[in-house]
């Protein structure tokens, strides 16, 4: 006689009266009930997933241009064609950030050689540019003079850069990349909800210009949400370099009306100047973290230098086994942040005109030393940092987007205005809006410039020398071949902002849209304050603080644009802190 033996065990003699009723039934009635079906319900441990896409992608803070570099490279282009016409795109539809009257850097991930480029369009200041002009009479830094004035405006790169990537790692003609953001000018767009908070925040920034009101303004007041931004004047100014080329910009009819408008008003830059502008290639600066070889900019960017610095030193520490945003990790970052950003006020500088220590600042051997500063119980008081010794080791507002092709061909390009608008002023009937590059300059060695950050005489004002920048456009390559392009704006917070995307990719095992949400967190030596965004718990903040971290929540910080190559195709997300912002693919 058969027995229900899954149902009559001793573990189940409550049910003894059913097990002696079932023993009498026939054996074909005994057969146990199929076991219940496995519901696969719960498949990924992704908290937010990245837009997927196996052909290209494209991310940037503006969901018309990200549209603008799919539409090139669905039409055949490579990276670099869609970055540029990205670039000239935001140019008109970001107008606080995306520019063609400021500069940046582009790196370039060429597939077929497996060369990686860094191309330097920053700007340059003025031939008569001088070490002490922001200076009153008494030595002083002069409030606003070189931020919003005529004075602040360095030489523009952006031109010069973009169309010295398209002709040199391009497929398309200038022409053809540039018509979309003509359109776009011509016909204009309706203002975003963040487009006018920034347009209203800045009223009395830009308000101070008739040529910035022209356009940006109406009735009065600053333009509302909804309201349609047209530039007729940016448009022609488009095509006329779609024409004639970088000459339009540099020693044609652009370049007229810029002098003009900087003679009118006592600016320094000349026809001279813009004749004189050259981009500059460099050797990217390059360092390996956990496997991983990071590639991003070299100096006159501080960003590569400090973002391989950085790494150098944690990599000694198991993040992954003390978790993201655990207070140890919290700490552990801080203070490697200090130690950097002291060395990068005394250091960083345009290599052109100052010995950069880069082999020496981005050794391992330096990491070694400076991590024996780091107490990983108790926080170091910025008073008690100072620059470090990097040469014994020597043997060198703005807005990000990131592009990748189906053949591999990379493109990280940060560029700016510095300030939201930079200046504020348009050059008169050019639609232009010119850069404050000529902050991020050490007015007076040791006072701090818009974004707090410190600069020592290697970043003095010089006639044609390159401000010092945080902008870090990064690639990150395994095994020699394409993982992650990333990096954001932000002033001084774009470097801790784009080391802390990597970490939490390779260390903590996060998507790229995961990376991107976690709260991030800043020092940068002066002053003495650990920045974070709000989302850590309280215990996590009282743990920093108990280690002496002296802790103030702010503003978010950054907008990242990541893009991870994958075997099945690519994953990618725009930064949420600016919805504006859209990856795309196809």
């Amino acid at each position: 006689m058969q027995t229900f033996t899954g149902l009559c065990k001793p573990a189940a003699m409550a049910l003894l009266p059913l097990c002696g009723a079932l023993a009498f039934l026939p054996a074909s009635a005994q057969t146990a009930a199929p076991s219940a079906p496995v519901v696969k319900y719960d498949l990924t441990y992704d908290i937010i997933s990245p837009v997927h896409s196996q052909h290209g992608m494209v991310a940037t803070e503006q969901e018309l241009a990200t549209k603008v570099g799919v539409d090139i490279l669905k039409k055949g282009g490579n990276a670099v064609d869609a970055g540029v016409a990205v670039g000239f795109a935001l140019a008109v539809v970001l107008p606080n950030a995306g520019n063609i009257g400021g500069g940046g850097f582009m790196m370039i991930h060429d597939a077929k050689t497996g060369k990686n480029v860094a191309l330097d369009f920053r700007e340059m200041a003025p031939q008569r540019a001088t070490r002490n002009m922001y200076l009153d009479d008494k030595g002083n830094v002069v409030p606003g003079r070189s931020l919003y004035t005529h004075l602040a405006v360095g030489v523009p790169g952006t031109v010069a850069g973009l169309s010295h990537a398209l002709s040199k790692y391009g497929t398309m003609k200038l022409s053809q990349v540039i018509q979309p953001a003509i359109e776009l000018a011509e016909k204009g767009y309706p203002v975003s909800r963040s487009l006018a908070l920034i347009l209203s925040a800045e009223r009395e920034h830009l308000g101070q210009w008739d040529s910035s009101k022209a356009i940006f303004f109406k009735e009065g007041r600053p333009l509302k949400e909804g309201e349609m931004l047209v530039q007729k004047d940016l448009a022609k100014s488009l095509r006329l370099i779609a024409k004639e080329g970088p000459k339009a910009f540099y020693d044609g009819a652009i370049a007229k009306k810029i002098v003009a408008e900087m003679d009118k008003h006592g600016g320094l830059i000349t026809a001279e100047d813009l004749k004189n502008y050259k981009v500059v290639e460099r050797v990217p600066v390059s360092g390996n973290y956990r496997g991983y070889q990071v590639m991003s900019m070299p100096p006159p960017s501080s960003g590569g230098v400090h973002i391989i610095q950085m790494m150098n030193i944690l990599e000694r520490y198991p993040l992954k086994q003390y978790g993201a945003d655990s207070a140890q990790t919290i700490h552990l970052m801080a203070e490697t942040m200090k130690l950097a950003y002291a060395d990068r006020s005394e250091y960083l500088g345009d290599p052109d005109f100052t010995k950069v220590p880069v082999k020496g600042l981005t050794s391992r051997a330096y990491a070694d030393e400076l991590a024996k500063k780091i107490n990983p119980d108790r926080a170091t008081p910025s008073t008690e940092i100072k620059p470090g010794q990097p040469q014994p080791y020597e043997s060198d507002q703005t807005t990000h987007y990131s592009v990748a092709d189906k053949d591999g061909n990379l493109v990280a390009t940060t560029y700016t205005l510095n300030l939201n608008f930079g200046s504020g002023i348009v050059a008169t009937g050019t639609g232009i809006t010119l850069n404050n590059e000529m902050d991020d300059f050490a007015a007076k060695p040791g006072v701090p410039n818009a974004f707090g950050l410190i600069g020592g005489d290697a970043n003095a004002v010089g006639p044609y020398k390159r401000p010092l920048s945080s902008m870090s456009p990064t690639f990150v390559l395994k095994d020699g071949k394409p993982f992650l392009v990333t990096g954001s704006p932000g002033g001084s917070r774009i470097i801790t902002t784009t080391l802390q995307t990597i970490l939490n990719v390779i260390d903590h095992d996060m998507n790229v849209a995961e990376a991107t949400i976690t709260p991030r967190i800043h020092h940068q030596w002066a002053p003495d304050q650990l920045r974070v965004e709000k989302g850590l718990s309280a215990d996590t903040l009282k743990i920093l603080q108990d280690k002496g971290q002296k802790i103030s929540v702010q503003p978010s910080m950054g907008r990242t644009h990541t893009i991870q190559i994958r075997q099945d195709g690519f994953d990618g997300f725009s930064d949420p802190r600016n919805p504006d912002g859209r990856t795309m693919g196809f």
